[in-house]
Order: structure tokens, then sequence, then C-alpha cells
């Protein structure tokens, strides 16, 4: 499989570029293998809005344990499924983007379960996290930044949808981990806009993915940014 090939589960007839032909399944040898976008890009935009939603104590809820369960079920474990699936199909790209991410959630969740140590390691015998906790996320999230950029190199030829995406992606890691470093309330909730910006990104895409072969009345365009390669 070319590395060219992103997200890649369309077989469109050439039509002009403000409109999307039905998506067929794909024959890698004897089986057929839905795609896993839809799937991957929900778990992905889902598991992103619900976390960055708590950068402003919605309904005047500051307790975000709820993100936790949230983030290893649907962010992690149903993302990683996606990129299992892309991974039997041959695309490499789909396959590495959505087991990275479902590995982030994971690993994001983790640092906030109590038995795994990681907080306690990082907090006072009151329990309380000391500067260095926020100094290792912002480490954390900038390792992460590293690979979102490799991610938004290798959609430049993509579509205009999933490029702008992972360039929001980009913002929203950049102010993350610049907010956790000197400790700004102002920059973490810009970066829970970003992040609900590129939440709202990834639900589109998804519903780009999903409604094809008469699912809906319509399909909505992804905005080929190649002519000869719309994915």
């Amino acid at each position: 499989m070319s590395s060219q090939q992103v997200f890649t589960d369309r077989d469109i007839e050439k039509q002009s570029s403000s409109s999307i032909a039905p998506v067929h399944a794909h024959s890698h040898g004897k089986s057929k293998l839905a795609s896993a976008n839809p799937l991957g890009l929900l778990a992905f935009g889902q598991a992103l809005y619900f976390l960055s939603l708590f950068e402003f104590a919605p309904r005047g809820v500051t307790t975000t344990n709820i993100v936790v369960g949230n983030m290893i079920w649907m962010g992690g474990i149903a993302q990683f499924i996606a990129g299992i699936i892309d991974f039997c199909a041959g695309n490499a790209f789909g396959a590495t983007v959505f087991c990275a991410y479902g590995a982030f959630n994971l690993a994001y969740s983790t640092i906030f379960i109590p038995g795994a140590g990681i907080l306690a390691a990082y907090s006072t015998k009151d329990g309380i996290p000391k500067a260095e906790f926020s100094q290792a996320v912002a480490l954390f999230v900038w390792s992460w930044f590293i690979i979102t950029v490799i991610f938004t190199i290798g959609a430049c030829q993509a579509n205009y949808v999933l490029f702008s995406l992972l360039c929001t992606a980009d913002v929203t890691l950049i102010l993350l981990a610049a907010g956790h470093m000197v400790d700004s309330h102002a920059l973490l909730k810009a970066s829970g806009v970003f992040g609900l910006i590129a939440a709202a990104i990834s639900f589109y895409a998804a519903a780009a993915y999903l409604y094809v072969d008469g699912v809906t009345p319509f399909t909505l365009p992804l905005f080929p940014i190649r002519k000869d390669r719309i994915v």
C-alpha cells in the first residue's frame, strides 16, 4: 500500500470537485472490510470534545473524573480498534493515526487512575500535585505535538477537512503544553477552544465517511486537495 494513500476507503468516480460519489468496500485478498474512518474519527472527536469541554467547567462541573472512563473506552479502545481494522485493510496511514491517538487517550487517562500511581508520584503527602506535575504533563503533550505534525504533513495531499483537523489539533496541543509549562489558565482555555473546533471538524469528517452507500439521501464533501486523488 502506497504511503500516499491517506484514510483511503473511497473508490470514487471522477466527478466535479464539489461532489462525492458513494463509497464501495475495498477487497483485500478474499475479505472485504468496512471503513474504519467513521468509528476512528468519531472516537477521536468525541474524546477531544469531552476533554476540551471541561476546560470551561460546564454546568458548574469542575470534577473531571468522568472524562477518564470515556477516554479509555471511546477515545482509547474504540479508536484503537479502528486502527487495527485499517491495519488489516492495508491502510498504513489510517492505522497509524487511529492506533496512535487511541494510545494517547489510554496513556493520558492512565495518569489519573489512582492505582497507576503516576499522579501520586508527583503529589505531596496530602495529595496535592507538585509544580513538577504540570511540567511533566507539558513534556508528554509536546511529544504528541511532534507526532501530530508528522501526521499533518502526511495528510497535506488528502483533503481539506482532514488536513484542517490535524492543523487544529496541532494548535490545541501547542496551547495545552504551553499552558501547563507556564501555568496559564488562559492558554489552557484557549486549548479548549481549539480542541472543540477540532472535535467539530472530526465529527463532520466522520459523518462524511458514514453517510455513503445510500445511508442518507445526501453526502458531505471532504474538499479534495488533489483532484486526481479524492479520499
